[in-house]
């Protein structure tokens, strides 16, 4: 196997070589028995197995199929949480792999398989060397794929039954070159919101069209309009996207429906202007269609907030990585994402951050054709394993700056 990074100088990388091929075996087990969130029972139990197997104090069932994993070493009154997700998408895979989905329409497609075998890997190091003092959880998030595991596990209490300092996670990224880890303060990955609008109309026949008020007819026009929210509402310098992605009215050709449903996402960086949105896009839905003497029903379901990325807890986590990988590994060239993820629920409760490792020349995030790059795997569990020892060194670091005082 290729291991990213200078083993002779990294007695963590060297470990985690020695038994990294077990770990590669067990993320493609994994991405060959895929499950939909809440229903990652088989990985949640596989995963509180290992951790117990390697003395973690390990919590079951927290937000329906959660893991929480514990270890305290030493007096070190310090406590970090690390984050992984174990969910599956409902994507029939296309890779032809070998160790290709046994479940028919549902597959890894976004590299869940890769995060929670990194997170696992490093939380067996960690366990063996027990080199650092103070409380690590590691933190096996189900449902992060629209079904809002992150909040589930929040309201079930994780933060108050294990409480830490700072919590962290990590998304592989295709595209970036593999091995290589980016950061992003601030704003680091969109929000995002459901609209649901019915336009209702009066229905009829195709050839009397001045008996009915057509629905089609207003929804196209509101289709139209909502391209100027962003356009003519939102602030040039904010970046806000409105995407009508669905629509569905009317079985015949010659019948006017009654209605006509329109489907939309939004997702901006700025909570205001996620505000401002909402509140525009219900204004103009409810006169548009009531300009075609029709009426709306909109349906506004709140989905992922801003993912902001704590300042100080960025730059510790950049500075972990420059000090045990080196400058030439970070990829300076990684924007804001609009892409939304729900660890943002976690950084509104919490400090901590959110990073990003390169995944190489991979086909695209929720591709039928998507793979987890195995080459990163020992790295990443090696940065993992670095972070927790710095945050929790016996040695004295400094969370804002991440020097070594």
């Amino acid at each position: 196997m290729t291991v990213q990074g200078p083993l002779a100088i990294d007695p963590v990388a060297t470990a985690i070589a020695g038994f990294a091929d077990e770990f590669v075996a067990l993320r493609r087990k994994l991405h060959g028995a895929p499950e939909l969130a809440y229903n990652e029972h088989k990985t949640s139990a596989l995963v509180a197995d290992y951790l117990e197997s390697w003395g973690y104090e390990v919590a079951r069932n927290v937000g329906k199929t959660g893991v929480v994993g514990t270890l305290k070493v030493g007096p070190g009154e310090r406590s970090v949480g690390i984050r992984a997700d174990m969910d599956a998408l409902p994507i029939l895979e296309a890779t032809g792999l070998d160790y290709a989905s046994q479940t028919p329409g549902v597959m890894h497609a976004c590299g869940h398989d890769g995060h929670t075998s990194i997170l696992l890997a490093a939380a067996r190091q960690l366990a063996e060397t027990r080199n650092f003092s103070g409380t690590l959880r590691v933190i096996f998030q189900p449902a992060e794929e629209n079904g809002g595991g992150a909040r589930t596990m929040i309201a079930d209490g994780l933060f108050e039954r294990f409480p830490v300092d700072a919590v962290f996670g990590l998304h592989n990224w295709p595209g970036v070159p593999a091995g290589q880890f980016g950061f992003l303060p601030g704003p680091a990955m969109a929000s995002v919101d459901l609209v649901i609008i019915k336009v209702i109309g009066k229905g009829g026949h195709g050839a009397k069209p001045q008996q009915t008020v057509d629905p089609v007819v207003a929804s196209a026009s509101l289709v139209m309009a909502l391209q100027t929210v962003v356009s003519r509402s939102v602030d040039p310098l904010e970046m806000a996207v409105v995407t009508v992605g669905s629509i569905h009215g009317g079985i015949a050709p010659n019948v006017i429906p009654d209605s006509v449903e329109l489907q939309i996402t939004v997702r901006t960086f700025n909570g205001a202007v996620r505000e401002q949105i909402k509140a525009r896009i219900i204004a103009l839905a409810d006169a548009h269609a009531q300009s075609f003497g029709a009426r709306a029903e909109v349906n506004y379901p709140r989905g992922y907030p801003v993912l902001v990325n704590d300042a100080a807890q960025t730059e510790f986590a950049r500075q972990v990585a420059i000090r045990h990988f080196g400058e030439q590994r970070i990829h300076a060239e990684l924007r804001p994402i609009t892409a939304s993820e729900d660890f943002a629920f976690m950084l509104e409760k919490l400090p901590g951050a959110y990073l990003f490792v390169g995944n190489g020349d991979s086909a695209d995030l929720h591709s039928p054709n998507y793979d987890f790059n195995d080459t990163i795997l020992p790295d990443a569990a090696r940065y993992w394993v670095r972070l927790a020892q710095d945050y929790l060194s016996a040695n004295s670091i400094d969370h804002n700056a991440g020097e070594t005082l």
